[in-house]
């Protein structure tokens, strides 16, 4: 058998063009192929506060919405309705202010939520804010001289006459708590119920020099349990008065006419040295300084 003889492949030849080379791409500080920064915007003045308000009012919304719109954030009319049940809140509040002039937006709310009116809401804040200025009071004012007072009669066993608005009970203080005195036969005695605290012998010798409203003697004024609501609670008024002669009138009808000794946050220490008597604040209905001549000062 014959082999085949296969013919050789001719030669070709691998002709190369020159490539043509592309341009180059800008670089950046950041790296080869990062994007250019954006160009900053030129920073907005803020809004001013008139601004906002303005702006608030007119369209009926919270502050802060407002100064957002003017931030460049959300349109107050966007807020309003995707929000319609507050905006509606909204409306009454800023109708309420519109027809009640001095009234702020807050106080428009407060109304809206207690259902008072103008003038009870303006009453409950003025009796916050006495409040606020009799707690004040009362820590201005030194109780060194009342303590030390009842101090005493508690270490030397003082024989003592506690006037109440209908009886004198004659007791030893044991004990002073913070609402109560501590009788030492007849127990715990509420402070709001004391008219005057005295040596039992001084009380002996002075109580029938006390003359006595005939209409309180019959009937004595309670006590409101809120100090802003009786006829006196603030000691500062009597500290320009010590030293000097004060006539008090007590809630059973005491009338009393002594020298101021000391003042206390929640009493008064009048009389002389030897007969002097312990008059809380509660137990006043009237006062004024000097004798009883003339009417006397709530």
């Amino acid at each position: 058998m014959t082999e085949k003889k296969t013919r050789p492949t001719p030669p070709v030849e691998v002709i190369r063009r020159p490539s043509v080379a592309a341009p180059p791409r800008p670089t950046s500080p950041r790296g080869t192929g990062a994007r250019p920064p954006p160009a900053r915007r030129a920073p907005l003045e803020p809004p001013t506060q008139a601004q906002v308000q303005a702006l608030a009012i007119r369209e009926r919304v919270p502050a802060r919405i407002a100064r957002g719109e003017l931030d460049g954030k959300m349109k107050a009319r966007v807020w309003r309705k995707l929000h319609a049940e507050e905006a509606r809140r909204f409306d009454e509040a800023y109708q309420l202010v519109a027809q009640t002039p001095g009234l702020a937006l807050e106080d428009a709310f407060a109304l809206l939520q207690s259902g008072l009116s103008v003038e009870e809401l303006k009453a409950r804040r003025a009796r916050t804010a006495r409040r606020v200025d009799l707690r004040d009071a009362r820590r201005r004012v030194s109780a060194e001289a009342i303590d030390r007072w009842l101090a005493h009669c508690i270490q030397q066993r003082t024989p003592l006459a506690v006037v109440l608005a209908d009886r004198t009970v004659l007791d030893v203080l044991v004990a002073v708590q913070p609402l109560a005195l501590m009788l030492e036969r007849g127990g715990r005695v509420e402070k709001l119920q004391v008219v005057l605290v005295g040596r039992a012998h001084s009380w002996e010798q002075a109580q029938p020099s006390f003359p006595r409203d005939a209409r309180l003697a019959q009937r004595p004024a309670p006590v409101a349990r809120e100090p802003d609501r009786r006829p006196v609670s603030d000691p500062r008024p009597f500290l320009e008065h010590v030293g000097s002669t004060i006539h008090l009138e007590l809630r059973n009808g005491l009338l009393v006419d002594r020298a101021l000794l000391a003042v206390g946050p929640y009493d008064l220490l009048v009389g002389s040295e030897g007969e002097d008597f312990l008059i809380p604040l509660h137990a006043l209905m009237a006062w004024k300084g000097g004798p009883s001549e003339g009417p006397p000062s709530t």
